[in-house]
């Protein structure tokens, strides 16, 4: 632990020391690196945590009748959209971090909107119809 806490000033003190190009924005590889790790570590974190609560729903699910699997559906499908969604900005996170210059950087930003943007919308349908199904009388 301690180790990964002095890594970041151990960096920032040899890029310091790096020649840079004239660009203000070259980042040093060895930065670069530091914070793709980082990312890495954050994704194996939230995979922890998500597999946690997929086991955690399906036992609430089990203790739910048999009458009630459209809310257990619901419930799959908002973490599968969860997961979705973080793996989506973990991606972008990877790609940020090799961005050559503010332009890639933007590029990439309006790209993951878009996409991002795409499938809100349609995890929203599909939810809406799941909604819709597990509210109608009779429907399960």
């Amino acid at each position: 632990m301690r180790q990964m806490m002095d890594e970041p000033i151990s960096l920032l003190n040899h890029a310091k020391g790096m020649k840079m190009s004239n660009s203000p924005f070259e980042v040093p590889n060895e930065l670069r690196d530091f914070a793709d790790r980082s990312v890495e570590q954050a994704r194996k974190a939230f995979e922890g945590f998500l597999a946690v609560a997929q086991r955690t729903a399906g036992v609430a699910g089990e203790a739910v009748n048999s009458g009630e699997g459209d809310a257990k559906s619901v419930s799959a499908h908002v973490l599968a959209y969860t997961e979705q969604n973080v793996n989506a900005a973990f991606e972008l996170a990877h790609k940020l971090v090799r961005a050559k210059d503010p332009q890639e950087a933007f590029a990439l930003q309006s790209e993951y909107m878009k996409t991002q943007l795409a499938a809100l919308q349609t995890q929203a349908k599909e939810l809406g119809v799941l909604f819709q199904k597990s509210m109608t009388p009779g429907s399960y």
